[in-house]
């Protein structure tokens, strides 16, 4: 029989009743330290102070009215993202996948009020993770999402990640976008680098296309700056935005210039929830944190701290791991053990990861996890590996 629960996950067998900053607390009791974050979406740990406040008065005064009408916390949050990034206007959607949904219709929209209707293919690369929509799956277009689930949606020109010539190749009159994450997250913890980032940019002005960053899950302070392409000195046209900037409260958006979004006018687009007053509540909360150079610089000093100590944890079990990779907060564990044994070794030590791609484990901590909290998972980690290697 079919659970009530349809049965798409493979859950690990753990059951966490509350959470406390970098710490989630099982039923049974046992503390285990959280270095998935809810897979990097809990950016300010578990039950933070300024998140509930921000949360439980909003909820003693409007829940939803819908996007028929102003929305004053909604203004507030756009104003702010737009003051802290590229971008001249923003939607807000409940979701990362629902951002892809827009970012993908403005491309095309853009191009059709320009007059070229036909300009409607956005490249994208091996590894990539755009959520499980019908656009996000024929985006990502590996067989793993889209077996079973055809026709999919055309337009997508898949290559491989890193391929520079196929990729000048591929531009054609019929290309409107590139879309890219600065950081493959679900692909293995996979950092374009800067030039490679700064040459995407010129190519799409030599082309007269769009660039689309999808910062879903290394945006919003991730890597150390509030956004992951500002390491490279470029911006994008489009950004998909979601997890950290809600906290843990469901909010996503679409951050574009004037120009890429003028297509977008009224009747476009719409969400019923998307950007209502409890999410934007939680995200000005969580904006008002993050968005300043003092956190930020905290979070690049912490990860420069972790980083060292996965060095040495590497160095120290070198049958288990192979490398550290990474930027920031967003930091992988290339294994030579099975991945999956690893996270699960982990679990018997009360320390949580999160499998990716080519056989890394993901840490994603709370960006405002402390230096004692870093030498406790590292603790954990080396007692997880040192378990698989008696075993």
């Amino acid at each position: 029989m079919i659970p009530s629960v349809l049965p798409t996950y493979s859950r690990a067998p753990l059951s966490f009743v509350k959470g406390e900053g970098a710490w989630l607390i099982e039923q049974d009791g046992r503390r285990f330290l959280d270095l998935g974050a809810g897979i990097a979406v809990n950016a300010l740990g578990h039950a933070h102070p300024a998140l509930v406040s921000a949360l439980t008065e909003q909820a003693g005064k409007l829940w939803h009215t819908s996007n028929l009408y102003q929305i004053p916390q909604q203004q507030a949050l756009a104003d702010k993202l737009v003051a802290l990034s590229f971008a001249d206007t923003v939607f807000f959607t409940n979701s990362g996948t629902e951002s892809c949904e827009l970012a993908v219709k403005m491309a095309r929209k853009y191009f059709y009020d320009k007059g070229q209707p036909d300009r409607v293919e956005i490249i994208t690369f091996s590894g990539s993770f755009h959520g499980r929509s019908s656009a996000g799956i024929a985006a990502a277009g590996s067989e793993k999402m889209t077996k079973g689930f055809g026709p999919l949606l055309p337009g997508f020109v898949h290559l491989e990640f890193g391929d520079h010539d196929a990729l000048t190749a591929a531009i054609t009159d019929t290309t409107a976008a590139i879309l890219i994450e600065p950081v493959q997250g679900e692909g293995g913890i996979r950092p374009v680098p800067d030039q490679c980032l700064k040459g995407l940019r010129d190519l799409c002005d030599e082309h007269g296309i769009l660039l689309i960053m999808d910062e879903v899950q290394c945006g919003v302070g991730r890597t150390g700056k509030l956004f992951a392409h500002e390491w490279s000195g470029i911006a994008p046209d489009i950004m998909m935005v979601a997890k950290g900037i809600g906290g843990g409260f469901p909010l996503g958006a679409v951050l574009a210039t004037e120009d890429a979004a003028s297509g977008m006018t009224a009747g476009t687009h719409g969400s019923t929830y998307g950007g209502n007053p409890l999410g934007c509540a939680v995200g000005n909360a969580v904006i008002d944190i993050i968005g300043t150079p003092e956190f930020l610089a905290e979070v690049n000093r912490k990860a420069g701290l972790i980083r060292q100590k996965l060095e040495g944890l590497v160095a120290n079990h070198p049958d288990i791991f192979e490398s550290v990779r990474g930027s920031g907060l967003m930091l992988g564990l290339k294994c030579k053990a099975t991945n999956s044994d690893v996270v699960s070794a982990g679990y018997a030590h009360e320390v949580i990861t999160v499998p990716a791609a080519d056989n890394v484990i993901r840490l994603l901590p709370p960006l405002n996890i402390t230096d004692e909290e870093i030498a406790e998972a590292i603790s954990r980690l080396d007692q997880a590996a040192g378990s698989l290697k008696s075993a």
